[in-house]
């Protein structure tokens, strides 16, 4: 019986543990969304600048009162749009290699450098990407420089796919191998079976690696803000134009802002935050739609 007691005591001492951990989690997200809000929307509410302003700005100069931020959700979006459409297929595709095609021994290559991407700190890509890709663009843009949008593009492509990579490798390698077997059975060949019926198989885990990547590449920061030119004003209008995105705008300037300006940059945190926000909402609501139909 005393055995029993104690380890019933037990068992409620680690559910309490755990239910810590999950309430300690929950309180983390809530607390900083509600101080991000609150600050960033007090501008609004006590009428100390035009959200209108704000959202649809093309200058941010806190010097003369400007404060806009369109050309900036502009950059974000370009950036990332252009991130995803390089960078997930080569993900993809490198992953298929890992768990289809390549040997376990050079399979384990493979992923280890993927392992490796992972591993290295985002200042690093910025730094080759400023030592390397920059002076590249240089001699094929017809501008002076080469912090562009395309090396923005580059760099976030690079950083996501360890994050795409791993939970797409994950994915296609938990489809149960009758699927594979089925497949070549009715005459599939490999390539066939890879593309019509494992990676359909395994789309819903793929598609929460892109969602992730994603979010790497609009929360992106210090790598970005070496190679992106952070202007002051100014849509892109080609792919070697300077870009601002909204994380570097809030990285450069949140050290000595204050006041309006300071509040100012929390507005444009809450703008990043509502972002990922409808980007993962408008994501998952088409895997859903896509596993149920």
């Amino acid at each position: 019986m005393e055995e029993k007691k104690r380890g019933k005591l037990g068992e409620k001492i680690v559910e309490k543990i755990f239910f810590i951990c999950a309430l300690v989690s929950i309180i983390s997200v809530v607390t900083i969304t509600i101080y991000v809000f609150v600050n960033g929307l007090q501008p609004f509410v006590q009428g100390k600048y035009s959200f209108w302003e704000f959202i649809s700005g093309m200058e941010w100069r806190p010097g003369n009162n400007d404060f806009g931020i369109f050309y900036m959700i502009a950059g974000s979006l370009l950036a990332t749009l252009g991130a995803i459409v390089i960078g997930v297929p080569v993900a993809l595709l490198t992953a298929v290699f890992i768990s289809e095609l390549a040997g376990s021994r050079f399979g384990k290559v493979v992923r280890f450098a993927v392992e490796l991407l992972a591993g290295i700190p985002s200042v690093l890509y910025g730094v080759f990407g400023l030592g390397v890709i920059v002076p590249a663009i240089v001699k094929i843009s017809p501008m002076a420089q080469g912090e562009s949008l395309l090396a923005t593009i580059i760099v976030l492509a690079v950083m996501i796919l360890p994050t795409v990579v791993s939970i797409s490798e994950t994915s296609i390698s938990a489809v149960p191998d009758a699927y594979r077997e089925g497949s070549l059975a009715l005459g599939a060949s490999k390539i066939q079976t890879i593309f019509k019926v494992i990676i359909p198989a395994a789309k819903s885990g793929i598609i929460t690696g892109i969602i992730l990547g994603i979010g790497r590449a609009i929360g992106e920061t210090m790598a970005v803000m070496l190679v992106c030119g952070n202007p002051i004003a100014g849509l892109p209008t080609s792919l070697f134009s300077q870009i601002r995105p909204l994380t570097t705008n809030i990285a450069l300037e949140m050290g000595y802002a204050s006041g309006v300006h300071q509040q100012l940059l929390f507005s444009t945190g809450v703008v990043l935050f509502v972002f990922i926000m409808i980007i993962n909402l408008i994501v998952n609501k088409f895997v859903e739609s896509r596993i149920g139909g």
